[in-house]
């Protein structure tokens, strides 16, 4: 176009005169002077779209830039420098045209030469070159639009954006290349137009979809208005694709609204610019709208807390997480896991604050509640009575309870250095070994062994061992855990039990023995004491009777110590001197001491604290460790000592018998309080005696010791509690035996003199020594076996008194004497007999008394004259009910 207009001017230029063609070159520059200043006009108002685009695209960017021009954008140094080389040129050649059409006015005469106004038009077509190349070395879109949307200028962006050449572009609409991204493409412009006729410049973000294509593409846009004469004539727009800028921005708010975590950016002072919806529920609020309008320090429960954060975010290099608590808007506080970075401008202040928040309220709250099962399962540990193993699949301790200390006498740390099984019995270890592969393999799932185990001290224990898996989180055997519980008193307990069950059958079986023993001694008993009464017998015959009497009298002491052993009465106990009791123990044997040479060292004490027990008992055992002493002593010598102390100390009163006999051997020491066992020779004890010493003192609440003494000889040491605050009672000496004399059988048969006695009792010869003794002492004595013979004979006579056993046997079956006695006193009449029960079995009379209405008891054997005292006791109880005839 620039050359045909060049050729027109020559053309014309050969065909005018002078002053046509001046006024023709003068009316050309105007114009072009005209377009010059347009261009100049176009050129600054891209230069200030661009730098008002570039502001508003990279605000944020411009915010955040350092103080020194490295932090400037490269490309936009090298434009500066690239358009200021551009304004010098064409300045320059603006300058030699305004020279030559200088000269072309001064030259009136002459016209213009066709090599001049080549030249001149050359430097025109070079300018607008120029312009064109600028534009098109834009990236963004330029382009000009009438008022009615029609193209008048692109730059080479917009033509390879459409991808079509420059001339099919300019004078089309622009709705034919670009529509809306709603589909309204030709309206467009007429929805936009108004508002922009208004303000003559707009700015924002445009959603396009290009000509034949379905993505929708995002444009940032700045148009203004190109004026002419104050009036719009058309529309520059500068365009910028931020398609992809806009899909990270969509990435990103779907990220941001789509965060479990609470996101937020706030101010310095405290206003909260934005938040995620993640943040509004965690805080309970109904919108996003009701958070924003809320301050910073409004959602801290501690405004303290929220000023130390700020001061530690400001300081810090990096982000780092920090535990607050935030008020709901319910009132609840949320414990949160807060992590906050600070935004500065270029000049290093904070413009605001950015970060996240992590609802940790239930985490803190299951790791409360872990750490209180955690410290329940070590106090429950701790306070188990169990010792608690933990071993991993290779059999090494993972963990030791404390008690290990108490049960094998090694700390924790001691048995989870060793090997597993370091301190097992060997022969226990192969057991052990192989069910620990069977709980590891899943063979077993539970097992219990008992093993031996050597304690620290070098003793074995017995430890019962629970074996079981023990998983992890996947459900796969990670080891096995024991529970290990100290039996070994229980097993000595056990053993004891059951020695305690062998004796106790024993004791039944002995118990029966015994009572059946009882009524043939009580004859044997009763017929020597009668013969030995006679007179006329010769000496040989009272030797024999005296040695059949000692040697019964000998059986019914063993009977009684085996009644006494199987069954134990309970003591009738009082507060007691032991001084005193001692002395009586050493009256009643004297005569054996005496006889046999023993001398006795003991010195009574007086104003010991007495002790709570039963005087026979306790007599019983003293009594006891003097014959053994004194038997002791006979074995090596014939002369001997026997020493007794007492002594008070520590709550409990002591006494030891010492003597200088034989001794104990070493191995007896142990089983010397065993039933049935005895140190002597055959025949010369049946073993029970300090067996029984040892129950009747473990009733009393004491303990006997035995020991050998180095010099030979041995002591036993008797320890009895004291009875506090109770003075003891003063016994009585022991009796002489008046039962035993004649002169005293003869004084109690006179005084029974023609008494009335009625004998039941299922063993003749019960019946018949008790009617020839009392008979032969002045009574009316009628004896039966049964309780019809008794209530057959009642019914003629009436008795004063009732002798029955307590235990009959009629027809076979066992019959209660005191139901016998019962129906005879029912048909006795008005003159009812008094009732003295005999029996083979121990009999406490009180409690006896107490229970089954028993009052009056001869223990079997007895001899008659212990018959006539019951009696005459008895009668001096009741004188009124049985009045002599």
């Amino acid at each position: 176009m620039l050359e045909e207009n060049q050729r027109r001017t020559r053309a014309a230029g050969g065909s005018l005169p002078g002053a046509d063609s001046r006024s023709t070159v003068a009316s050309r520059f105007e114009r072009f002077e005209k377009r010059q200043n347009e261009l100049w006009r176009l050129t600054f108002f891209i230069l200030f779209c661009l730098a008002v685009a570039y502001a508003w695209t990279s605000k944020d960017a411009i915010h955040s830039f350092a103080h020194g021009l490295e932090s400037l954008p490269i490309w936009l140094v090298v434009l500066v420098v690239l358009f200021a080389a551009y304004m010098w040129n064409k300045t320059r050649e603006i300058s030699e045209l305004r020279g030559l059409l200088h000269g072309l006015e001064q030259r009136d005469a002459a016209p213009p030469s066709g090599e001049q106004l080549d030249q001149l038009f050359d430097i025109i077509a070079r300018s607008q070159q120029g312009y064109r190349d600028l534009i098109d070395s834009f990236d963004d879109v330029l382009l000009a639009l009438t008022l009615d949307g029609q193209i008048r200028a692109v730059n080479r962006s917009f033509s390879d954006l459409v991808n079509t050449p420059f001339q099919q572009i300019i004078g089309k609409q622009l709705a034919e290349f670009v529509q809306e991204g709603t589909g309204d493409g030709r309206d467009l412009v007429k929805r936009v137009m108004p508002r922009f006729m208004e303000r003559r410049q707009w700015a924002g973000v445009v959603e396009v979809r290009l000509k034949n294509q379905s993505s929708v593409m995002y444009f940032d846009c700045v148009a203004h208005a190109m004026m002419r004469a104050d009036k719009v004539h058309g529309i520059t727009v500068l365009a910028r694709d931020v398609s992809a800028l806009h899909k990270n921005e969509a990435r990103f708010t779907e990220l941001f609204e789509s965060l479990q975590e609470g996101t937020y950016i706030t101010t310095p002072d405290g206003a909260i610019l934005d938040t995620n919806p993640a943040l509004v529920r965690m805080l309970g609020y109904d919108s996003k709208e009701d958070l924003l309008k809320r301050q910073v320090d409004e959602i801290f429960i501690d405004r303290a807390e929220r000023k130390t954060l700020k001061q530690e975010v400001e300081h810090q290099a990096s982000p780092q997480g920090r535990e607050i608590t935030l008020i709901r808007k319910d009132g609840t506080s949320i414990v949160c896991l807060n992590t906050t970075a600070a935004v500065r401008d270029s000049s290093g202040a904070v413009v605001r604050y950015q970060g996240a928040v992590m609802d940790i309220t239930e985490r803190r709250e299951m790791e409360r509640r872990l750490h209180q099962q955690q410290e329940f399962a070590r106090r429950l540990v701790d306070s188990f009575p169990d010792l608690i193993l933990v071993l991993d699949i290779a059999a090494h301790y993972t963990f030791v309870s404390p008690r290990s200390k108490e049960i094998l006498g090694f700390e924790p740390q001691e048995i989870e250095a060793l090997d597993f099984g370091h301190c097992a019995h060997p022969e226990d270890m192969p057991s052990v070994q192989s069910l620990y592969g069977d709980i590891v393999a899943g063979r077993q799932t539970f097992a219990s062994l008992e093993v031996r185990v050597r304690h620290k001290l070098g003793d074995w224990r017995r430890i019962r061992f629970n074996f079981s898996p023990l998983g992890d989180e996947k459900g796969q055997i990670a080891g096995v855990v024991l529970s290990g519980r100290d039996v070994t008193e229980l097993k000595r307990l056990e053993e004891q039990l059951i020695q305690a069950e062998k004796l106790a059958a024993m004791g039944q079986m002995l118990a029966g023995v015994a009572h059946e023993l009882n009524n043939p001694l009580t004859a044997i008993l009763g017929v020597t004491d009668l013969l030995r009464e006679r007179e006329g017998a010769d000496e040989p015959t009272r030797r024999q009777l005296e040695l059949t009497h000692r040697q019964a009298r000998r059986a019914a002491r063993i009977v009684q110590n085996l009644l006494e052993f199987s069954r134990p009465a309970s003591p009738q106990k009082k507060t007691l001197d032991v001084s005193g009791l001692i002395e009586r123990t050493l009256q009643l044997h004297e005569h054996s001491l005496r006889r046999n040479n023993i001398e006795v060292d003991f010195h009574p004490q007086a104003g010991l604290p007495g002790v709570i027990g039963d005087a026979n008992q306790l007599i019983q055992v003293f009594l006891n460790l003097v014959t053994n002493a004194e038997q002791a002593i006979r074995e090596v010598r014939d002369t001997g000592r026997i020493q007794i102390r007492l002594a008070a100390a520590s709550n409990r009163i002591t006494v030891t018998v010492q003597d200088d006999g034989v001794g104990v051997r070493p191995e007896a020491l142990p089983r010397i309080f065993d039933p049935f066992y005895t140190t002597k020779r055959p025949g010369g004890g049946t073993g029970l005696g300090l067996s029984i010493c040892m129950s009747i003192i473990r009733e009393h609440g004491g303990n006997i010791e035995a020991e050998s003494l180095p010099a030979g000889g041995s002591a036993f040491t008797v320890y009895l509690p004291l009875a506090v605050g109770q003075p003891p009672e003063t016994l009585s000496a022991p009796s002489e035996m008046l039962a035993s004399s004649v002169e005293w059988v003869r004084s109690a048969a006179a005084t029974l003199k023609d008494r009335t006695v009625l004998v039941l009792d299922d063993e003749e010869s019960i019946r018949l020594l008790i009617e020839e003794g009392l008979s032969a002492q002045g009574l009316q004595v009628d004896c039966v076996g049964t309780i019809e013979e008794a209530l057959a004979i009642l019914k003629n006579s009436s008795y004063d008194a009732l002798l029955c056993d307590l235990h009959l046997s009629s027809g076979g079956f066992a019959v209660d004497g005191r139901e016998a006695a019962s129906r005879i006193l029912d048909v006795a009449g008005a003159q009812k007999p008094v009732v003295i029960y005999m029996t083979g079995d121990l009999v406490e009379l009180e409690s006896a008394a107490a229970r089954h209405g028993v009052r009056f008891c001869l223990q079997k054997p007895f001899r008659i004259s212990e018959v006539l005292a019951m009696l005459r006791d008895a009668f001096s109880k009741a004188p009124a009910e049985f009045p002599r005839p």
